[in-house]
């Protein structure tokens, strides 16, 4: 792993997140007719091409933080996420087009200082949209590198970072699964071997859990033979995660995974982020297509938060 990584990981979640936003909310039945191949402007959000949204903007939110300080402070992490809702900081045009509930419930209370950080995020079973696991990267990256491992003292971290906006057990166990098989790429394990490595920690973590039942289907052998049919691409977060990880599996490069995620319809640029971090991960920067990286809003300005955070992580070239 080196720094290149981490521009791969922030770069794969943006050009994802990117390429999903004027489809976001399409049936996968509509996208099956005019499907997405390429950079697209307007539509959802009339945005111009290349925009990504809260996805990016809270992930570069996260690392700015973790960078200036050199460590995991929640509180100045909610500082970051409150000055991108209320005064449109970490935007790609310098405007804040889109918020999950969940998260601004969460920003929302922290502004009033009635609850610790980790105490903002919502725990009511009804509040497990992606908002927190569409931004967990960040902390996975950190404590890997800076720990070199992800067990059972950093998935505390890996909870406490989800419940800044999403409290509830079945956020915190996603974006532990997610976190134990991104930390299998970031060593070098191809995605099926990532996968069935980081399932198998998950057992060992979560098993004993009955929560840990939501994630059956991750759990079975055969998952990534499952057909499109029953892949949701629904907000819910385990729906998410499971569309990330079978787009992961049923690809081998980084356009077919974002073009396959992104058009599996709905929550089409979270599913892009969420998957396209991890093709970021394995593929590399230089597997993202040109035109596309061209395409992309403040670029040069995602590239220098990638570099920070990567010298603050002390990964060279």
């Amino acid at each position: 792993m080196n720094a290149n990584t981490v521009k791969g990981m922030l770069l794969g979640l943006a050009v994802g997140d990117a390429l999903g936003v004027p489809v976001e909310f399409e049936s996968r039945q509509t996208l099956k007719l005019d499907p997405v191949v390429g950079m697209r402007g307007f539509g959802s959000w009339d945005q111009p091409p290349g925009t990504w949204s809260d996805d990016t903007s809270l992930t570069i939110a996260a690392m700015e933080s973790i960078s200036r300080n050199d460590k995991i402070n929640y509180r100045d992490i909610m500082e970051n996420f409150l000055k991108w809702y209320a005064q449109d900081a970490f935007t790609a045009t310098g405007e804040r087009f889109d918020i999950g509930n969940t998260t601004y419930r969460a920003i929302t209370r922290y502004s009033r200082k009635l609850l610790p950080p980790t105490k903002c995020g919502s725990t009511d079973v009804n509040s497990n949209g992606n908002g927190s696991l569409m931004r967990i990267l960040p902390a996975v990256t950190y404590l890997f590198v800076t720990r070199g491992k992800i067990a059972a003292d950093e998935l505390e971290i890996i909870h406490e970072f989800s419940a800044l906006t999403h409290g509830h057990i079945i956020s915190r166990m996603s974006c532990g699964i997610y976190s134990l098989i991104a930390a299998q790429l970031f060593s070098g394990q191809n995605v099926h071997d990532a996968f069935r490595i980081g399932m198998n920690d998950a057992e060992i973590f979560y098993g004993s859990n009955e929560t840990f039942e939501t994630f059956n289907r991750l759990r079975d052998e055969n998952f990534a033979e499952l057909p499109e049919e029953k892949i949701s691409a629904a907000g819910y977060v385990v729906s998410t995660l499971e569309a990330a990880l079978w787009c992961l599996l049923n690809t081998d490069n980084y356009k077919s995974l974002a073009l396959k995620a992104v058009n599996l319809g709905k929550d089409t640029d979270t599913v892009g982020a969420v998957a396209g971090g991890l093709a970021g991960i394995v593929y590399g920067v230089e597997s993202i297509p040109q035109e596309w990286l061209d395409t992309l809003k403040r670029r040069d300005y995602l590239e220098q938060i990638a570099e920070d955070f990567a010298a603050v992580c002390k990964l060279t070239q």
